[in-house]
């Protein structure tokens, strides 16, 4: 029988609990993500990411660790990062260098950043994080905003393949988000189900571009939740036409596909009526995701993050949701390839220390 473990769950605390260890076992999980309330230290983190493999070592560990207001761990020793507009701002301001000298600084400080990213999460434990955000930045959203790079596709495309290139030498995978863009719309898809009724021509020629240009490069993509009417009436990340025609036909991509987290707002609702979240899931999978995330729902006990466990096993069983080996294989490509050096090695590395001086 194919197997697959497409949910990337949560936790409620720095330790895990025998319920915890009972969720992360089960054969259905292929991850965790992790946010600042599972955070004290970076010895208790590592702890924390070394109890979760041994739970299970194939368990990807995951977090929203982009820089700028998206970075979960702060403190002991943890590098602020820069929003990723302050890379897009220096491209844009040559200084004394001659025309151009600005970009050729940016994208090679942009892989600085994502070495200085990826190395200090992968000495604590952390496989992946969900970075780079692929979104332009049009000036209206408020919760993409600085987390963007810039206006023009063709820089975010390159700052943010320089990113990739900077996770990749510290051995981590990349996510690009939110195909095929949420840079446009004002809403905040936690909270609102926001739509941008452009036409497929205008959003592949701007805000969808750089995941064509970016297709050799990507190890994951997360879609947003967003509806495109002229499109579909469904939100990309339910939307086969914009998972399989699109993103990976039309666009040739061939990585892992994520679901954003299936508590947002933009994700409670498909085809006018409310959904749970075993029918978000089953949706998000059968429209081409390998993988889905539900966060924040370990909280109040987990009772929401058993119910999409039973509720996926059973519509398995019930053949509404059929496994790909496909989706595993790709789940467990992001993993990483190579040992992380520790952080005390790493602190004193010169490539960490050259890495650290070229951060705007």
């Amino acid at each position: 029988m194919t197997h697959a473990a497409p949910v990337i769950l949560d936790i409620a605390g720095t330790r895990l609990t025998a319920a915890d260890r009972q969720r992360l076992g089960h054969p259905l999980t292929g991850g965790i993500i992790l946010f600042a309330r599972n955070w004290e230290s970076r010895a208790q983190l590592d702890a924390l990411c070394a109890e979760i493999k041994r739970v299970r070592g194939d368990l990807l560990i995951c977090v929203d660790h982009e820089g700028g207001r998206v970075q979960r761990f702060r403190t002991d020793g943890f590098t602020h990062l820069p929003p990723m507009r302050a890379l897009g701002e220096l491209w844009m301001h040559d200084g004394k260098g001659g025309p151009g000298s600005g970009a050729m600084r940016a994208t090679n400080a942009a892989s600085a950043a994502g070495y200085v990213l990826a190395a200090e999460l992968r000495a604590c434990g952390v496989d992946l994080s969900f970075t780079p955000v692929l979104d332009l930045d049009h000036g209206d959203s408020a919760v993409i905003g600085d987390r963007a790079f810039a206006r023009d596709s063709r820089v975010v495309s390159l700052l943010a393949k320089s990113l990739m290139h900077g996770l990749l030498r510290a051995g981590m995978s990349n996510c690009g988000k939110h195909f095929p863009g949420h840079g446009f719309v004002k809403a905040d898809s936690h909270t609102d189900i926001p739509v941008d009724r452009r036409s497929l021509k205008a959003i592949l020629a701007d805000d969808a571009a750089p995941y064509g240009w970016l297709n050799t490069t990507l190890d994951s993509v997360m879609p947003a939740h967003v509806i495109y009417p002229k499109v579909d009436a469904r939100p990309a990340g339910f939307s086969s036409r914009w998972l399989n025609d699109i993103l990976r036909h039309q666009l040739g991509f061939g990585g892992a596909i994520f679901s954003d987290d299936l508590s947002m707002a933009g994700a409670r609702q498909i085809d006018g009526r409310e959904v749970t979240y075993t029918e978000a899931a089953v949706a998000a999978l059968e429209a081409g995701c390998d993988l889905v995330l539900l966060c924040n729902q370990s909280l109040d006990g987990g009772v929401a993050v058993d119910a999409l466990l039973d509720g996926l096993a059973e519509a398995k069983l019930k053949a509404r949701w059929q496994p790909r080996e496909a989706s595993e294989m790709r789940r467990l490509a992001l993993l990483p390839h190579s040992p992380a050096l520790p952080w005390d090695d790493l602190m004193c590395s010169p490539e960490y220390i050259h890495a650290l001086e070229l951060l705007p």
